[in-house]
């Protein structure tokens, strides 16, 4: 056998049993990237979303990450969101199945909790899916129909976080719920962090503004492995209301922000929770060429994290 050939073979191998260990290990997945109403967005026939609406190609769920243990054919999600059953068969095409190990919910707004509607007995009728919450979401989800029916049905079962107080999945995987500020109407708001492998990843879909929480979101970029953070709009003025009756941090305001991050950090950096109206939705777009120039990364439906 000539040496060339010898060498592609070697080389051919090496790179399979690579990737054949990293899929041992457990990782991230991503199942959605929109904001909590999807895109396109109902009742929408502007071009952000008329092109989504002819092309189906380009339509995305909801904001939603799935975290998986191969070594245990053990999952999680973060957030029942309205695209839940569509969102399970995109983990199903990865993993070869839908059965959940627990559910962590952020808050209450509509995206990140109403898909747990299809664990009813008007639809799968699960037993006793974990559902993990902080005490007000909990609180909410007992006292409000249907949810409270769930409860009721044993449909799920209530599992009580804390922030800043850390949860051991299992024997790989460790999260810890921590307070953002947001609007909080029926619930608390919380981000996650994500330890595997001594690696961690923030989640953070949700927030007010940078400046109104206590905490250095450049300062927590420079201490994990990834940060996927709230891209919910691009600008100011994108929509034609006060927006700051919804407030998020535009992404030119956390470009700006993270400018001073170095090249290494800056990569660390995963926008998602995109609103139908944010041109980073758009392929190709001058919004995502200037992101992307910048060295951030745009969180994409699929996408898996490794750790």
């Amino acid at each position: 056998m000539r040496p060339a050939i010898l060498l592609l073979i070697i080389v051919f191998i090496s790179c399979s049993a690579d990737q054949e260990e990293n899929l041992k290990t457990p990782y991230i997945m991503v199942l959605g990237i929109a904001q909590d109403a999807g895109y396109p967005q109902m009742n929408c026939t502007k071009s952000c979303c008329k092109i989504a609406w002819e092309n189906s190609k380009l339509q995305r769920m909801t904001s939603c990450l799935a975290i998986i243990d191969p070594t245990t054919k053990e999952q999680w999600i973060i957030d029942a969101t309205p695209n839940f059953k569509n969102q399970l068969q995109l983990l199903k095409s990865k993993t070869g199945t839908e059965k959940l190990d627990g559910i962590l919910l952020t808050h209450a707004h509509i995206g990140h909790y109403t898909g747990l509607m299809h664990l009813g007995r008007e639809a799968i009728g699960a037993k006793e899916v974990p559902v993990f919450a902080m005490p007000k979401m909990s609180s909410f989800l007992k006292q409000n129909g249907p949810w409270s029916q769930l409860i009721n049905l044993e449909n799920i079962s209530l599992k009580k976080l804390a922030a800043d107080s850390i949860v051991y999945l299992n024997k790989n995987i460790q999260i810890k719920p921590f307070l953002v500020p947001h609007r909080d109407e029926f619930s608390e708001t919380v981000g996650y962090k994500i330890v595997i492998n001594n690696k961690a990843l923030i989640f953070i879909p949700d927030i007010d503004k940078w400046g109104k929480w206590e905490n250095s979101i450049t300062q927590i970029i420079q201490k994990v492995d990834y940060a996927f953070l709230d891209a919910t709009f691009y600008k100011n003025g994108e929509l034609k209301r006060d927006m700051s009756e919804i407030p998020h941090p535009f992404v030119e305001e956390s470009i700006e922000l993270f400018s001073t991050l170095s090249k290494k950090d800056r990569r660390k950096v995963y926008f998602i929770h995109f609103n139908h109206t944010n041109p980073l939705l758009i392929e190709k777009s001058s919004a995502q060429k200037d992101v992307l120039g910048k060295g951030f990364n745009l969180a994409t439906e699929g996408e898996i994290i490794k750790f």
